[in-house]
């Protein structure tokens, strides 16, 4: 034994993406937020207050989820409205 005390690895968080349901890093992954006063949005920090959803990066994902409005609906317990939907887009 060398006596040094063994190497710690930082925790590193994991999401799921709505839509492919694959498991990423939480930075790897953006957030759309559904808040009391604003409706849904999306949030790059990741830190917004209200209920969230993950998407990966790839562009399969964000047209399934713009296309199928009720994926996202149920990951954030709401009707989105068309403006919302233009606002992801």
């Amino acid at each position: 034994m060398t006596g040094r005390p063994p190497v710690r690895h930082k925790h590193v968080p994991q999401r799921m993406c709505v839509v492919c349901r694959g498991h990423f890093d939480k930075r790897r992954l953006t957030r759309v937020v559904r808040t009391p006063d604003s409706g849904v949005v999306v949030d790059p920090t990741g830190k917004r207050s209200g209920r969230g959803a993950y998407l990966c990066d790839q562009a399969a994902c964000w047209d399934k989820a713009i296309r199928y409005v009720g994926i996202l609906n149920q990951a954030l317990n709401a009707q989105m409205s068309e403006a919302e939907l233009a606002a992801i887009a």
